[in-house]
């Protein structure tokens, strides 16, 4: 048995210490959306301990080859409901703070802590209520968000060219995706920036190889299939599908498909039943003419999401950028059909033809007593989702 020990990266400020900034990067991306690839890799970075992050907790997530497109900060919107609002520090007092002695006496503290620390100023944001606006830097009055504009825009710290090259070289070193676990302490009054190479393993693609290998699959067998997929590995537990009918859905009154996607997804949730949503045009769209306008609560319960073109004219599909976030945190599969474009295809036919459990306008629920299974590989971009067996 061996045992590594490792000095903690960070500086002391009173009672607390803590890096200025920890996070993971992964080689590999099961999300991207142009112009990333797979194979561009992933960064999740937050303010303080990493905890923030290895817990699921609010952090920012970027691609370190353009770390300028931050899809989970579209929006001003966005930005405020994505945007870190706590941070981890280790308590130095002696005084005990909950959680266990695996938690080293970590405790949570607000942005305004850091901000008098001086340790906000390096990755955060103003929101300007006045004018609805978010302004790089604390020269303004205002809330505080956590951008990493600092860095990922100015460059006062190099740090998205640092993890483009650790991931290269561990996947050059590994032979294999790679995630490595990194802490940063920037420099202040005599002392250098030190960045912390924490760890280093291979990173594991669920069942990828032969278990997710898809090859040429009858299209009888299958509801959907698509080239264009977010996501990875095998869903074997979905019995209910919420279908919107494309030959009955009218643009003019996607507002009451999306009233009636709420409600399934309120049943179903509340039944603790996760499940297939297929639908038309974009999911989530601003523009009701585009898609159906539904926001994340009203489709939370959704395990696998299929966002299909309309008939009669194109609409760009947004791949999940409206939701981006909650897809990647809760690891939801998504597919983009468009025929036209030889994005995969959906069997309406076989859909039309279920027996509906429940209907509202063009919107039905679909129960099946054998599971849908679902099949995406990451590494070609490609799924399908098989019919249950005896339908």
């Amino acid at each position: 048995m061996a045992v590594v020990l490792q000095q903690v990266v960070g500086t002391a400020h009173g009672t607390r210490f803590y890096p200025d900034f920890s996070g993971v990067v992964r080689s590999h991306n099961f999300y991207p959306v142009e112009p990333m690839t797979f194979s561009d890799g992933i960064a999740a970075v937050a303010l303080g301990l990493g905890r923030t992050v290895v817990d699921g907790g609010k952090c920012l997530s970027f691609c370190p080859r353009y770390p300028r497109n931050l899809l989970q900060f579209s929006s001003v919107e966005d930005i405020l409901a994505n945007t870190q609002t706590e941070f981890c520090a280790l308590e130095l007092d002696g005084v005990p703070h909950g959680g266990g002695p695996g938690h080293l006496r970590e405790a949570r503290f607000g942005l305004d802590v850091a901000e008098a620390d001086g340790t906000l100023h390096a990755v955060a944001s103003t929101y300007s209520a006045d004018n609805h606006a978010v302004y790089d830097g604390l020269s303004r009055p205002g809330a505080r968000v956590v951008t990493f504009a600092p860095m990922l825009k100015h460059g006062i710290f190099p740090l998205a060219t640092i993890l483009e090259l650790l991931v290269r070289a561990g996947e050059d070193a590994l032979g294999n995706p790679v995630e490595i676990e990194f802490a940063v302490r920037l420099p202040r009054a005599e002392e250098p920036a030190e960045f912390g190479f924490l760890q280093i393993r291979p990173l594991t693609l669920a069942r990828d190889h032969q278990d997710l290998t898809i090859g040429d699959v009858d299209s009888l067998q299958l509801v959907c299939n698509s080239s264009k997929v977010l996501g990875n590995g095998r869903i074997e537990n979905l019995h209910d599908i919420v279908v919107v009918d494309s030959q009955r859905f009218e643009r003019s009154r996607s507002q009451e498909v999306a009233r009636a996607v709420a409600h399934f997804n309120a049943t179903l949730s509340a039944e603790n039943r996760p499940y297939l949503l297929i639908g038309v045009g974009r999911w989530g769209s601003n523009d009701p003419w585009l898609g159906i306008p539904v926001e994340w609560d009203e489709i939370s319960g959704a395990r696998v999401i299929v966002e299909a073109g309309f008939h009669d004219f194109r609409v760009t599909p947004s791949q999940g950028s409206h939701f981006f976030q909650n897809l990647t945190a809760f690891q939801v599969g998504y597919f983009t059909v468009n025929p036209d474009a030889g994005e995969g295809s959906v069997d309406w036919q076989w859909l039309a033809e279920r027996p509906a459990v429940e209907e509202q306008g063009c919107v039905r629920r679909l129960q099946f007593a054998q599971p849908l299974r679902v099949v995406m590989n990451s590494r070609i971009s490609q799924g399908v989702i098989f019919k249950p067996e005896g339908n």
